[in-house]
């Protein structure tokens, strides 16, 4: 009489608690027949069933184990391939920047120059007329440095706020596009791509000054907006004044010389602008380098904290594992004797 029974139970070997198994046994019938089971035959099957319900919540439990054990180890593993990638990154922005730091040193007189020629003129902005302004961003198409293109685009963000309406964007490199085209896509103007993964030079810069001059919007002051290289771990997103043509041909200094004609202003305008470029290129290579390193370092310091977290959880569930069965054996000795 006990057959049916044991089949009906073994179809339902994944109840968890016994008590939904007493439940069960209690509203069941065998086949063929009305009365369903008496105390006396419920109390034999129970008493027969019981260790193996146990059995069946213990493989449950130990499974259950041994599917967070694979999981920590797979997260594990991940965590440590990370840190491989993000000290391999740290070692080669840490080349980079040595060699970008040098560059930068015999780019900056190009800078002083270009700023000197704008200063000694005296060149201001008619306040009658109604600006036209261009904003050149220097930023690069390469990303997890830090805050260095956010910090660009911030700026820029601050200059529209003040007028959007005569203002255009000049965007030297695809990271600044990507922060700006959401909300100021129609002011964007031009952009420069391949920005960064090799060091600048000065034909680039005068590419980007070229197609500035060349791109047919008139303007009559700007800004080149970057960030100034100060330390290893330190930078400052700052703004170099720029002038149109049309502005510097008013300057009442540049008015003395008579041999200064429309041609040579152009010329001497497009060599600024490019030496400007070129020396704000470098200062934002170098910053973006010695960022990169710093939030390189920091991903690895904190790969290495989480893998040690991770490690002891390991540990500690691999134990908790190991205890259970070590009771369950005692447990089944203890029976058998």
């Amino acid at each position: 009489m006990m057959l049916p029974m044991i089949k009906i139970v073994l179809r339902f070997s994944h109840i968890k608690e016994f008590g939904l198994f007493s439940r069960f046994v209690k509203n069941c019938q065998l086949p063929g027949t009305i009365k369903p089971f008496s105390s006396m035959m419920m109390q034999r099957v129970t008493a027969f069933l019981a260790p193996m319900a146990v059995e069946a919540t213990l493989q449950i439990q130990q499974q259950r184990g041994m599917a967070t054990l694979k999981a920590i180890s797979i997260r594990l593993k991940s965590v440590k391939n990370i840190q491989k990638i993000t000290q391999s990154m740290k070692m080669v922005s840490a080349a980079k920047y040595s060699r970008a730091e040098r560059e930068l040193k015999a780019a900056r007189p190009y800078g002083v120059g270009a700023q000197q020629f704008f200063e000694k003129t005296d060149i201001k902005a008619d306040e009658k007329e109604a600006p036209k302004k261009l904003l050149i961003g220097i930023t690069s198409d390469r990303g997890l440095c830090g805050a260095v293109h956010t910090g660009v685009a911030r700026f820029i963000r601050g200059e529209l706020g003040k007028d959007d309406t005569n203002t255009k964007i000049f965007c030297v490199g695809d990271k600044s596009r990507s922060i700006l085209a959401r909300l100021y896509g129609k002011n964007i103007l031009m952009v420069a791509n391949e920005v960064g993964r090799l060091p600048p030079t000065f034909l680039d810069a005068s590419r980007i000054a070229h197609e500035v001059l060349k791109c047919g919007y008139d303007y009559t002051e700007g800004k080149i907006v970057y960030n100034r290289f100060k330390s290893v771990v330190s930078y400052q997103c700052t703004s170099l004044p720029i002038y149109g043509a049309p502005t510097v041909e008013k300057s009442d200094k540049l008015v003395l010389y008579d041999s200064l004609d429309s041609e040579v202003i152009k010329s001497y305008l497009e060599f600024s602008l490019a030496s400007l470029i070129f020396y704000t290129m470098k200062e934002g290579a170098c910053s973006e380098q010695s960022s990169r390193m710093t939030a390189m370092d920091n991903a690895s310091k904190n790969a290495g904290e989480m893998i040690e977290k991770l490690t002891l959880t390991f540990n500690r569930t691999r134990q908790a594992v190991i205890t259970r069965e070590l009771i369950e054996i005692i447990s089944g000795a203890a029976a058998l004797d």
